[in-house]
């Protein structure tokens, strides 16, 4: 394989694990911002020593009446929990429950918020930088639902995890927080798995850390080995392979029981290597798809757990030409380990690909957008038409004659050839049922267009592929489902509500997108509701 020569040739997992700067860049500037962004190698050691620390945590919170905890984040703070929670916490079936809220969406948060009970409540705050909107909006939320109860005690259901020094250390001291857990400085976002993001949210789930960081440990010697023996260094030619070869669409489908796997990996590798016109788009695919469909822009990861034989029609339905990497854990605990092989392998495959692994350029784009827009100082675009309820906005270069919402999305459809992709990027509530429609439509899409569909949630995904929509290659169409709700909690001393900061990051985002001249159709319904979903989708797939 040309990837495992070139990672042979140039001693890349050596320089790896000696933290070469120089591995990813001739530039001495962005060598000595590098030379501070390779903590995360080595890190079952740190979550081993979290284990032992965390330990009496989740008892003593339960002796004092915590049945659930919230956790604020957003990317790189929240994902990792999230896998975890999804796949571990029914098999540890103790703990506090979890609930993870990395989205402004106000029906969302307030669903949440109104199924708990502020005196059993713990939140964790968790921001890297201490300054990120979301999380604080949010903890401005939480915080007067829980004063209104606790008064002057209600700093003690409050808990922060952040980089040293932040300006989110200095609110939980001025605001009574019962503990602050500080995140290594050296580790981003998208790598910190196995820092206090993840480890201290398990802890509280019943999760048993020190097992986590023992199969981490395993899996971080074996990606020490010479590249034929480097499970890391493995994966990482696999992908650089096949981008090379035009195979930028990495189809990623898990068995059930990992599923929820998928949303930490498409962050790290879309956040990763997409920058620079470069990148590789991470495809979260399902078993019950015909992959004999695929196009030749695709390769393949399957992940199953040993004696799952859920995939095996699947894997059977691949074109034999279609590049394929299966992975078998010995349990769901392993996804410990694929933590650390896919770190290792996603900053080697972008070596590979010539892009630098660690920084987010686009991402810091779209948050000032948003930050315009609430300020007033800049508008999203104007609607083109209306279509009943619905407002349509087409931002294409040959736009339908007829402006409605089936129109403007099939042209939108029919704008996207084989080799592209089509990102649905859905501002609406995390709700699975709400959401159906859509999943329904993207199988469907994918399946007769043979081109790669993606779905993402808004905005979570800002933290995730939208570095990749925007810095990666100009093959992406975009259609934006926003709505125009007003309900939903108010954010103390902001200028603006939860809704309209919901609302600012899509319109911050959709003016991003345009600015770089991606082919964009948004729909605004009046209201997140089933009807309306479905009507969406129902537009996607008219035309087929």
């Amino acid at each position: 394989m040309e990837g495992l020569r070139r990672l042979r040739m140039d001693k890349a997992v050596t320089r790896l694990w000696a933290r070469d700067a120089t591995l990813f860049s001739d530039d001495p500037e962005i060598q000595a911002i590098d030379a501070d962004k390779f903590g995360w190698l080595g890190l079952s050691a740190r979550a081993a020593a979290d284990a032992a620390a965390l330990a009496p945590l989740a008892g003593e919170l339960a002796d004092s009446g915590i049945t659930d905890v919230v956790l604020l984040g957003m990317g790189g703070s929240s994902l990792a929990p999230l896998v975890m929670s999804r796949i571990l916490g029914p098999l540890v079936g103790a703990g506090m429950r979890l609930h993870v809220l990395d989205t402004t969406s106000p029906t969302g948060v307030a669903a949440v918020r109104d199924s708990l009970l502020p005196g059993s409540t713990l939140v964790i705050v968790a921001s890297k930088s201490g300054t990120t909107i979301e999380p604080l909006s949010l903890y401005s939320v939480f915080r007067s639902w829980i004063d209104a109860t606790h008064g002057d005690e209600a700093g003690a259901h409050f808990i922060a995890i952040t980089d040293p020094g932040s300006e989110l250390e200095r609110l939980a001291g001025e605001q009574g927080f019962s503990a602050v857990f500080h995140a290594p400085a050296d580790v981003g976002g998208r790598y910190s798995a196995l820092t206090t993001f993840g480890t201290v949210p398990a802890a509280l789930i019943g999760i048993d850390v020190a097992d986590l960081a023992r199969r981490a440990a395993a899996m971080e010697a074996a990606c020490r080995n010479e590249v034929d023996d480097n499970p890391g260094a493995r994966l990482a030619a696999f992908i650089g392979n096949g981008h090379a070869e035009g195979r930028d669409k990495l189809t990623i489908v898990c068995s059930e029981r990992v599923a929820p796997f998928g949303l930490w990996v498409e962050q790290l590798i879309a956040e990763s290597s997409g920058k620079g016109g470069l990148g590789v788009l991470p495809v979260l695919d399902t078993p019950d798809v015909d992959p004999g469909l695929y196009g030749d822009d695709r390769l393949v990861v399957t992940i199953s757990v040993k004696g799952d034989a859920s995939l095996n029609a699947y894997r059977r339905g691949l074109r034999a030409d279609t590049p394929r990497m299966d992975i078998t854990l010995t349990d769901e605990h392993d996804i410990a380990g694929e933590f650390v092989r896919w770190e290792v392998a996603t900053a080697l495959a972008c070596f590979l690909i010539g892009v630098e692994p660690f920084d987010q350029p686009n991402v810091a784009i779209a948050k000032k957008a948003t930050d315009d827009i609430l300020a007033g100082r800049i508008a999203a675009p104007r609607k083109s038409c209306e279509d009943g309820d619905i407002e349509v906005t087409v931002l294409m270069p040959d736009p339908p004659a007829r402006c409605t919402s089936i129109e403007a999305v099939a042209s939108l459809v029919g704008a996207t050839p084989r080799g592209d992709y089509l990102a649905i990027l859905a501002y609406l509530p995390d709700d699975a049922d709400l959401i159906a429609p859509l999943r329904d439509a993207v199988a469907r899409l994918s399946s007769m267009r043979r081109i790669a569909v993606t779905l993402e949630i808004g905005p979570r995904y800002l933290h995730s592929t939208g570095q990749l929509h925007k810095g990666g290659p100009a093959t992406g169409h975009y259609l934006i489902i926003t709505t125009r709700d007003e309900t939903g909690p108010s954010i103390a001393g902001k200028p603006f509500t939860l809704a309209q900061l919901h609302r600012a990051q899509a319109e911050g985002d959709l003016a991003t997108l345009v600015a770089l001249g991606r082919p964009v159709v948004r729909l605004d319904l009046p209201a997140p509701w089933f009807p309306y979903v479905a009507g969406v989708a129902h537009a996607l797939t008219a035309s087929l």
